[in-house]
């Protein structure tokens, strides 16, 4: 009988060995370059469709499910599971993916990364059954080098946990069930909603990172560029050209950086008007290539004065959207003919900018703005700070945030259309505190600290938080631009748009006295069902709608100090069900789901447009 227990406990403490595995967690850097083929790179795509398998009781690691999935059915990578299965909509918890790909037999002498566009909320990876690594937190991309765990002229297993499990201490923040959502006006999409690339860089030195700095004085543009190298080479080039323009320098490493400045003659400025690009090859090693990076971004300057944005030293006026990564049965995977077509539609209306509500796009809708002359507030997914502010849950939070600070600004730092980082969305302050608490001046401090380190890893961008008429007003001075959410004529002031409109401009006036910024009306709107009319215009018509947006342009028309009018939102969206939400969609876009547009969609061509005449 001991023997027999003693059997029973090494097998035991075996298999907790098997299972007690160690994944490493990812770096940041490893983002801050798009993979890219060339010369010395290759690049593969392996989105299409994978095996699948839902593990709702969260056994898949003991019962090794990383080998190899049993009893899996399909499901189309990029994309999410919540439209793609009947039975999944409101499921959260654990699934498994699975995909093999050949791995040729000249990469062995190179690094090979796995870069997984997103995974909502958290994943694991292993390659062939061996653990990889492990990120948390949706929205941004993430890569590991897997060359130890690949079999070379073979297929090779790639296996991927993810968890789309929402709780206090993650972003968004906020209270969640396995049917609804408090706090939180989108739907909460599970699974690899972007794709799956495998790439190669150089072993014995690559680049790993490239930031440009543009500036201009007059006709002469000059970009200061910091180029960071895993490795110790100590020679390399960089080559700027554009505009009948070519610029060769040499540069050189020391510690593993380089830093440049390119001084280019008859500068063309990056502009919605002229969105004109630069090229930039970036080269390690002298003699031989042993490295090479290319990209292409703009030269242009963002700055605020009392009552206006600057874009390259000239006042912009924002007009545009907020806008959400989703579209029936991809739910919030990548869809490139989406991304074209909303650039076309906004353009349509006479739209010049939109932000990223409320987390990071992918990369395809920067490229394509930066092509198109969009300007964009990229957001971070930090959604309701501090609900509750007391100090467990601010320091639970504060390293989510700087950590989705830093990998979108390293991911999205050479965007010439991106003037503005939007770091919070809606955050809260404690109006129930006790005698002695000060958690309203330590969540103030950290946010003030967070502000500040995003303007200090990037100084040419300006920094704001969208602001609730519930939060702390007093936030607004670490901000560049007072970006106000307000919903009077809709939430408050039910019916009643003048009344509505007249308290906000009446707290605009106050608020630019005050601080003296640059305002912008980032977020404002009216629910209308498609169809919906009436003689008088009332609440969910699209008659309301368009009468609703009307009073808030004609409003915001006469205050100097503000710098533009985005509106909630650019078409109608999935979210979670509610009383307020019919049939689960937010009615606010002046597009439908499918992209009709709405009255207000033509109301808005015709102001815009006139505008640009």
């Amino acid at each position: 009988m001991v023997l027999r227990t003693t059997i029973y406990i090494l097998l035991f403490a075996i298999s907790m060995g098997l299972n007690a595995q160690e994944f490493s967690k990812a770096n940041p850097k490893d983002i801050a370059l798009f993979p890219q083929r060339n010369e010395v790179r290759e690049l593969k795509k392996i989105s299409g469709i994978w095996k699948f398998k839902k593990d709702a009781e969260d056994k898949g690691v003991e019962e090794q499910w990383f080998n190899g999935l049993k009893d899996f059915r399909s499901i189309a990578v990029p994309g999410s599971w919540n439209e793609q299965f009947t039975d999944m909509k409101n499921y959260r918890d654990w699934v498994w993916y699975e995909t093999t790909s050949f791995i040729p037999e000249r990469w062995k002498d190179e690094k090979v990364y796995i870069r997984i566009g997103e995974a909502s909320y958290a994943a694991k990876v292993w390659i062939n059954g061996k653990t990889v690594g492990e990120h948390a937190g949706g929205h941004v991309p993430f890569s590991f080098n897997i060359s130890p765990m690949l079999n070379f002229g073979a297929e090779n297993r790639i296996t991927i946990q993810v968890e789309n499990i929402f709780e206090f201490g993650r972003m968004p923040e906020g209270g969640f069930s396995s049917q609804a959502i408090a706090d939180l006006d989108y739907f909460p999409y599970g699974g690899i909603n972007r794709d799956v690339y495998l790439y190669t860089v150089p072993q014995k030195a690559h680049i790993k990172d490239i930031t440009v700095v543009p500036s201009f004085k007059g006709t002469k543009g000059l970009m200061e560029v910091i180029v960071e190298q895993e490795g110790d080479v100590e020679q390399g080039s960089i080559t700027v050209s554009g505009n009948g323009h070519e610029i060769d320098k040499n540069i050189q490493f020391v510690d593993g950086l380089a830093k440049i400045s390119i001084k280019i003659p008859d500068v063309r400025l990056w502009s919605p008007e002229d969105p004109y690009l630069y090229n930039v090859k970036v080269v390690l090693g002298e003699k031989e290539e042993i490295d090479s990076y290319s990209l292409q971004t703009g030269v242009r300057t963002v700055s605020v004065n009392e009552n206006q944005i600057l874009l390259n030293d000239k006042p912009i006026f924002l007009k545009g959207f907020g806008k959400q990564e989703d579209f029936p049965l991809f739910g919030r995977g990548t869809n490139n003919p989406v991304i074209v077509t909303d650039m076309e539609l906004m353009d349509w209306v006479g739209a010049n900018s939109f932000r990223t509500a409320y987390y990071p796009f992918d990369e395809e809708y920067y490229n394509l703005a930066d092509k198109k002359g969009f300007l964009v507030i990229a957001e971070s997914p930090a959604v309701g700070l501090f609900g509750l502010n007391d100090t467990a849950q601010i320091k639970s939070i504060e390293g989510l945030c700087n950590q989705y600070m830093e990998e979108m600004i390293l991911r999205d730092k050479n965007h010439p259309s991106i003037i503005m980082w939007g770091l919070a969305n809606e955050p809260m302050e404690n109006t129930r505190r006790k005698e002695g608490d000060t958690s309203k001046e330590e969540a103030y401090k950290m946010f003030a600290d967070y502000m500040q380190r995003a303007k200090d890893l990037d100084p040419t961008r300006l920094v704001m938080y969208l602001g609730d008429s519930n939060g702390p007003s007093d936030w607004y001075d670490v901000a560049d631009v007072i970006c106000l959410n307000r919903y009077e004529g809709w939430y408050k002031t039910n019916g009643r748009i003048n009344e509505g409109v007249q308290n906000i401009s009446n707290e605009l006036d106050q608020l630019h006295t005050k601080f003296k910024k640059p305002c912008i009306l980032i977020e404002f709107g009216a629910a209308a069902l498609p169809g919906a009319h009436a003689i008088n215009p009332e609440m969910f018509t699209e008659d309301y709608q368009v009468e609703l947006i009307r009073a808030y342009m004609q409003m915001a028309k006469h205050k100097d100090f503000i710098s533009g009018v985005m509106l909630w939102n650019f078409a109608d969206f999935k979210t979670t069900s509610s009383i307020i939400r019919m049939g689960g969609y937010n009615y606010k876009g002046v597009f439908t789901r499918d992209r009709r547009p709405k009255a207000a969609a033509r109301y808005l061509k015709a102001e815009w447009k006139s505008d640009k005449e």
